[in-house]
């Protein structure tokens, strides 16, 4: 594993695991032990990666299993923002590997990728203390596997025709995601950062369902406002404003969301943007890492 000489320039460190139990846990374990980052962990398989509400992440040799470690980067209002921003990265960095995808390639709010409508790759996020907060920004990219049995149609490059290494993703990856937190400048440019998304996301009137823990909620996407939530228009003309759910297009609203595997192979996190209603999806990080 390199990564991208430009990133190795501006100071952007990298450790390449073997194995690891999840590279989140791993990257907040350096975290804690004085590292500040950025620094890139990667693995080649993870032997406890997790998903949310007990959901479990498929981390086969072949595929990326990364995270990226940052300090500080942005007041803790804009925390949330930040899988945005790492969405975008992918976004860019597949495109670059395999050009040929870029057109079927879209954003699922908030924190997935898709090609073809299928999920390829995700972000989840922890963090841990507060001054300074520690970020793992996991990100898993399905280059050779990806599992069958699960909510949200899974693919991966080899899938679709891409012959990527997970060496070859992380180097391009390493880069697009440099230039994208620059772009973000630490919230600042938030703006910047949910136009490229919109551009990327679904198209203005495309039904979606959204899974609640109270229940389904139906409507046109409408767009993603200032602070990064999903706006909906429901049936009648109302307006909902949705913080975190599981999304489902509503053509595929007959899957189920409870399915006990996740579409991504190798991401860990219990929360994060995508987050569970019981996590802290103001914030946009696992509430229950932080220190009492």
């Amino acid at each position: 594993m390199k990564l991208d000489p430009t990133a190795s320039a501006a100071g952007v460190g990298l450790i390449a695991l073997d194995e690891v139990d999840s590279t989140n846990a791993q990257a907040l374990r350096y975290g804690a032990a004085g590292e500040h980052g950025p620094l890139w962990v990667t693995a080649q398989t993870q032997t406890a990666g997790r998903g949310r509400r007990g959901r479990v992440w498929v981390s086969p040799p072949g595929n990326l299993h990364a995270s990226l470690l940052l300090s500080d980067p942005a007041p803790q209002k804009h925390i949330a923002q930040c899988s945005f921003v790492a969405a975008l990265a992918v976004h860019d960095a597949v495109s670059d590997v395999a050009p040929a995808l870029a057109a079927p390639l879209a954003l699922k709010w908030p924190n997935d990728i898709t090609c073809d409508g299928r999920k390829l790759a995700g972000i989840l996020i922890e963090g841990e203390g507060t001054a300074p907060l520690i970020l793992a920004i996991g990100i898993g990219i399905n280059c050779r596997h990806h599992p069958d049995d699960v909510a949200y149609p899974a693919t991966d490059l080899a899938a679709q025709g891409a012959d990527v290494t997970a060496a070859d993703m992380l180097a391009a990856l390493s880069r697009r995601m440099a230039e994208r937190l620059a772009l973000w400048c630490g919230g600042t440019r938030f703006a910047a950062i949910r136009e490229a998304w919109l551009a990327r996301g679904p198209a203005p009137g495309a039904g979606l369902r959204v899974r609640l823990a109270e229940g389904d909620v139906i409507g046109a996407f409408e767009t993603i406002d200032e602070g990064g939530n999903l706006v909906l228009t429901e049936a009648g003309g109302a307006r909902r404003v949705i913080t975190a759910g599981d999304v489902f297009p509503l053509a595929s609203s007959g899957v189920d969301a409870t399915a006990g595997v996740d579409a991504t192979a190798g991401v860990d996190a219990t929360a994060g943007v995508d987050a569970a209603p019981d996590a802290d999806a103001a914030s946009g990080v696992d509430a229950s890492r932080r220190p009492a």
